[in-house]
């Protein structure tokens, strides 16, 4: 019989360390389980107490409410394998390994209209933090004002990779700097100081996949049915930027019929959004840190098209994701 307690796995992680801070204040219970065989035992924090960091164990996953999938894909897989087929407890997958097994079914809280609901489903993958944004932002400006196309520049940040991502930015920039030999095992080109169209053959990941994927899920999250259903599918490019946290978007819209400035700043004004006028500074991916949801601003017509506009927001990618995960796990039962 399951209990309260949700196995977060990849507790140690950054989208873990995310959903731990989430999840209290959502008062949800968890128990933490490594998803990296060295972080195994190591004392953390969980609140306000201490807690040790379980191995990813039968025992350690074993009659939980659910379990959240937020460390790598070897951990996940690991995870899956453990929880049998069916899983003993729902899985919240964020590595996107369980994203093709029968069953599953990819979860945007921030995007589906009405009560957040297990679905009756036992796989719920949690749906890229791009694809969210750019649905949550594509969805609101449809509901008032049809869309006729768009064209969506995406900057990645390091972050998207993890620790190691995190990491391998900040030694390249330190090895600029001091003239030292770069590491490039995540990317597999230099980033430091510089933007990337694609990895460099060495790398372990593709650019291109992660594009795919956001395409796939944004697809998807477009076609839901409720508020702003319609809107067309963008076409998209990637930019890995070296930046360590948080995404950027350059947004291209063409409307069916030319709109006011004021009416597409009301439209997009609400819930998961806010927007900034000209009378405040831009967002950035900096200043998004931590905040819910995405920030747009400014917003300026397209000098060359009188039915265009360019938009520019943020989103904090880890915030953004987790998010959505703790509102799949507090809507099942």
């Amino acid at each position: 019989m399951a209990n309260g307690t949700i196995a977060l796995v990849g507790g140690e992680s950054l989208l873990g360390r995310e959903i731990r801070e989430l999840a209290e204040a959502a008062g949800l219970e968890l128990r933490l389980v490594a998803g990296d065989e060295d972080a195994e035992g190591s004392l953390t924090r969980l609140g306000d107490e201490p807690a040790v960091m379980a191995g990813l164990r039968a025992a350690s996953l074993s009659g939980a409410r659910a379990a959240i999938l937020a460390g790598g894909p070897h951990s996940a897989k690991k995870a899956l394998n453990l929880l049998g087929d069916p899983p003993e407890s729902p899985v919240i997958d964020l590595t996107y390994t369980a994203e093709e097994l029968p069953g599953a079914r990819l979860r945007a809280p921030s995007v589906e209209d009405g009560e957040v609901s297990a679905h009756e489903a036992d796989l719920h993958t949690v749906a890229h933090p791009a694809a969210i944004a750019m649905a949550l932002f594509l969805r609101r400006l449809q509901r008032n004002d049809p869309l006729r196309r768009a064209v969506i520049q995406v900057f990645v940040p390091a972050s998207e990779h993890g620790t190691a991502g995190v990491e391998e930015l900040k030694e390249q920039t330190v090895a600029l700097l001091t003239f030292k030999q770069m590491t490039q095992a995540v990317f597999g080109a230099q980033l430091g100081f510089n933007l990337l169209s694609g990895f460099g053959k060495e790398a372990p990941q593709t650019l291109e996949l992660a594009e795919l994927r956001i395409e796939r899920h944004l697809a998807t999250l477009l076609a839901l049915e409720g508020e702003g259903v319609g809107a067309p599918m963008p076409s998209l490019r990637l930019v890995q930027a070296p930046v360590f946290h948080g995404y950027s978007f350059s947004a291209w819209v063409e409307f069916a019929e030319p709109p006011e400035l004021e009416a597409l700043e009301e439209s997009l004004a609400g819930a998961g959004i806010e927007v900034r006028g000209e009378e405040f500074d831009p967002p950035t991916a900096v200043g998004q840190a931590g905040q819910s949801g995405i920030s747009v601003g400014p917003i300026v017509p397209d000098r060359n098209s009188a039915s265009a506009y360019w938009f520019w927001f943020v989103a904090d990618n880890l915030r953004l994701h987790a998010e959505n995960a703790v509102a799949v796990a507090r809507g099942i039962e």
